[in-house]
């Protein structure tokens, strides 16, 4: 792995002599170039989901640097590299990777996607531990060299590990967030879209709390147009509903992972791209409201420090206001259970 920096150095060095030549030949200079990124983006983990995400970002248009980090060097070579090649198709971007984490120096958005995988079958939630001794070795070396930066946690389980990440980072809450259920959400909309022969775009829903098995529908503010689905069929989502679309439209959110996983082995296009939307919000500040997995603590009767998706503003400085949605009974019930199941799992972190 050294020895691979150090090839990489020197010839940095040999192509820096020869460009300043060549440079000095081609270009008359008038002032120094400036070389602080505007807009500096590290994503940890160069995996299918962590890739996904890089390819997204880049589309996006919205980074001058991306950063890539990882511990195995030959495939963080080989990943930055194609990555690089890419490049002329795309906006001027600068690609960079490492094994040390001194070159996520001065990033605006740091995207946590490493972790071991989640096996088929296997519960996000029964992941954590595995993953919480990974984030002990990347959390504190992102915030040295990033301060100021917002942190995107990815990996799963993803409400837990933004929990971790907040603990372990010292960071205020608001500059760690996690991905949380803004893909769920897509997958709601989408299939909403399905059974009513709509574009997913024209139908507006949300899931909220955990980013998996508990996750909860917000059938009370299902709507299309401003119409709610609740006033044409008062019994959408209940067990009562002869259309089945608890059945067919909740549970398909909560399983697709799991299919997705059965069928090619790992998730990653969706999130990649969900990311990349959460990413292009920050940078951008638009302050766009999307479900992001936040500290909710004092909200819907939840008491503890719990990190669960509710929808939310983003902006440049990270989360600056959640949405206080006007959830009925039922729906407050399966947020607090929920979030009784995420707590008694960060009781149970060991480390931290």
């Amino acid at each position: 792995m050294f020895a691979f920096l150090g090839r990489l150095e020197f010839i940095r060095q040999l192509v820096t002599v020869r460009m300043s030549e060549t440079t000095a030949a081609l270009f008359k200079e008038i002032v120094p170039a400036h070389r602080t990124p505007h807009s500096k983006v590290t994503v940890v983990g160069v995996g299918q989901v962590g890739m996904a995400c890089a390819v997204s970002i880049m589309q996006k248009n919205i980074v001058s640097e991306l950063c890539l980090v990882d511990v195995v060097a030959d495939k963080l070579k080989g990943e930055m590299m194609d990555l690089q090649h890419g490049v002329p198709f795309m906006n001027p971007c600068i690609i960079r990777a490492s094994v040390d984490y001194e070159i996520t120096k001065g990033s605006k958005l740091c995207v946590v996607t490493a972790g071991v995988r989640q096996r088929e079958g296997e519960s996000r939630l029964s992941l954590v531990q595995r993953n919480v001794e990974i984030f002990k070795g990347i959390i504190p070396k992102l915030v040295a060299n990033s301060p100021d930066a917002m942190l995107l946690i990815v990996s799963n389980p993803v409400d837990v590990l933004t929990y971790v990440a907040w603990k372990i980072s010292g960071l205020p809450p608001h500059r760690v967030f996690g991905s949380g259920t803004n893909l769920d959400s897509a997958r709601f909309r989408f299939l909403l879209s399905e059974k009513l022969g709509i574009a997913a775009t024209s139908c507006h829903g949300w899931i909220i709390g955990e980013h998996g098995d508990s996750s909860v529908p917000v059938w009370s503010g299902v709507n299309v147009a401003g119409v709610a689905l609740r006033d044409v069929k008062p019994d959408i989502g209940k067990s009562a509903d002869s259309d089945k679309w608890q059945e067919e439209v909740h549970k398909g959110v909560v399983s697709a992972a799991y299919e997705i996983i059965k069928l090619k082995g790992y998730t990653s296009w969706a999130i990649g791209m969900s990311t990349a939307a959460i990413a292009s919000i920050a940078l951008r500040n638009t302050r766009s409201v999307c479900a992001l997995s936040v500290n909710v603590k004092g909200l819907h009767g939840i008491n503890q420090d719990v990190y669960l998706s509710l929808p939310v503003v983003l902006g440049e400085n990270g989360i600056t206001h959640i949405v206080k949605q006007n959830l009925n009974e039922t729906e407050i019930k399966q947020l607090q259970k929920s979030a009784a199941q995420l707590y008694e799992v960060q009781c149970g972190i060991k480390g931290l």
